[in-house]
């Protein structure tokens, strides 16, 4: 069996330092060839150099995607992997030592899933705030914590897995692509684009399995330990929700609802009222609806413009 791990990278070229010399720990089960595909979004800073340093350590292929996007570098890996399965992280986890063999030995027991995924744990820079420790299961999803036991399961909508720890049938991700339109892009807190993957999967039928032995740690550095972060995480989500209703309605909003309106207000004038009053475990809530209202009243806005410029071309 071959199997292929991706990575996707952007301008985190120390993490990915970081990530690369776990791997280099990993066991590798008897009998497994495995390959490193390592896509860089067209970065700017040494990832080139540390990819290097890593020549004869692991069997890693640098690839360049110079088109922006999460998606469009996943699409890439997808393009170039050669395993039977390919198992996705991310250049700011650190792999569990087994790891890897973990998925090995799910893909034997359930040779009828496509898809797997397993915990994604913590990795604070520092010690984190003590606000955040105590509403972190609240938010876990914004810093694409994922822990739903060590026991392995069926996948349902409960226990979708995150980027940072999924695997897949090659064959079936040849068969569909990642929507461009969601994932990470610069400037951006959009995501999503492995959610709908999954769920476009599980809706048609194929069979996934949660991994509870396959586990990483994410990095969460200091800039994202802030209410600051959260907000915008939560817009972007509020856009992705947007975009998606939109495009399985196959059209663009040519107003913004009313309902919109209503919820920016109502939940924004909570959130303020009860920071300056109560506590993180009850203005946590709060923070997630107006952000996500705000997120979802900026898309409408957008797919407005839209509608207007295409109302607005000249007919051929």
């Amino acid at each position: 069996m071959l199997v292929t791990v991706s990575i996707c990278t952007w301008n985190r070229s120390n993490l990915l330092d970081q990530t690369l010399r776990r791997m280099t720990e990993m066991t590798v089960p008897d009998g497994i060839e495995w390959e490193l595909i390592l896509v860089d979004n067209n970065s700017t800073d040494d990832t080139p150099g540390v990819v290097g340093r890593f020549d004869g350590l692991l069997p890693i292929r640098y690839i360049v995607e110079p088109k922006a996007g999460l998606s469009n570098a996943r699409n890439t890996a997808v393009r170039h992997a050669n395993g039977t399965y390919v198992v996705w992280t991310d250049d700011d986890v650190l792999v569990d030592p087994g790891w890897l063999q973990s998925y090995v030995s799910g893909f034997k027991r359930y040779p009828d899933a496509s898809i797997f995924g397993g915990p994604i744990l913590p990795w604070f820079e520092g010690d984190g705030p003590d606000w955040l420790h105590l509403v972190f299961r609240d938010v876990d999803v914004a810093y694409a914590a994922r822990d739903c036991g060590e026991i392995d399961s069926p996948m349902t909508e409960s226990n979708i897995p995150f980027g940072a720890n999924m695997g897949f049938r090659l064959s079936v991700l040849r068969e569909r692509k990642f929507d461009p339109e969601l994932g990470r892009v610069a400037g951006s807190m959009r995501g999503g684009e492995e959610t709908a993957m999954v769920r476009d999967l599980l809706s048609h039928g194929y069979e996934g399995r949660w991994l509870g032995g396959a586990k990483v740690q994410h990095f969460i550095p200091r800039v994202r330990q802030t209410t600051r972060y959260l907000w915008d995480w939560y817009a972007g989500y509020g856009s992705m929700l947007v975009r998606l209703d939109t495009k399985t309605a196959g059209m663009s909003a040519r107003a913004r609802p009313r309902w919109i309106w209503r919820e920016l207000f109502v939940s924004g004038s909570m959130f303020l009222w009860r920071r300056a009053w109560s506590g993180p475990s009850v203005w946590i809530g709060d923070l997630k609806r107006a952000a996500i209202a705000s997120g979802q009243f900026r898309e409408f806005g957008t797919q407005m413009d839209r509608a207007i410029n295409a109302s607005d071309r000249p007919l051929d």
